[in-house]
């Protein structure tokens, strides 16, 4: 089932989410259906669980293509339970990001460019990996949504922070 996405200015966005206790349940389960439909449908690259209103440690993101992202490589589709990030280096790239959760906004955001990541998946077996670039990029913007951060909040130059329209006339760029 597609859900609402949560926009900036609700409360629910900026709570740090309760980590799960339960896998394989049919609730989880349900949540990551609805989390796909709801990714899949508005061309998102992830979503977190507080974007639906949900205040659970969960993310999903990953495609092969996208094209609101052409010059994005794949990232592997994952379900994140539990998420913990820890940078392989001190090396920091700014790059641009938009949000499901603030539609029609961009801005530059300064991310870790390697990292490792570990969690869970919805059975509950331990994922461990190591991302770098876009990849790395898109784990860090979800995981923040899980400790109530949103992107505009990590914007260091405002005046690369704006509307998309605006910023990038004719061109089709992608919000999340």
């Amino acid at each position: 089932m597609i859900r609402t996405v949560l926009r900036m200015g609700d409360p629910r966005l900026l709570r740090v989410a309760q980590p799960v206790r339960e896998f394989g349940t049919r609730a989880l389960d349900e949540l990551l259906a609805d989390m796909l439909d709801t990714m899949r449908a508005l061309d998102g690259a992830g979503l977190a669980a507080p974007q639906i209103g949900v205040d659970l440690r969960v993310v999903i993101f990953g495609f092969d293509a996208n094209e609101r992202y052409p010059d994005a490589p794949p990232v592997p589709y994952t379900v994140l339970i539990n998420p913990e990030l820890r940078p392989l280096s001190d090396a920091i790239e700014e790059g641009w990001e938009g949000c499901l959760s603030v539609p029609g906004l961009r801005g530059v955001v300064p991310r870790w460019n390697r990292l490792a990541y570990r969690g869970y998946d919805a059975e509950g077996r331990l994922i461990e990996r190591v991302a770098e670039g876009f990849h790395a990029r898109v784990v860090q913007h979800e995981c923040d949504h899980l400790d109530g951060i949103l992107y505009p909040m990590r914007v260091r130059d405002f005046t690369r922070f704006g509307y998309t329209d605006v910023l990038f006339p004719g061109a089709a760029v992608a919000d999340d």
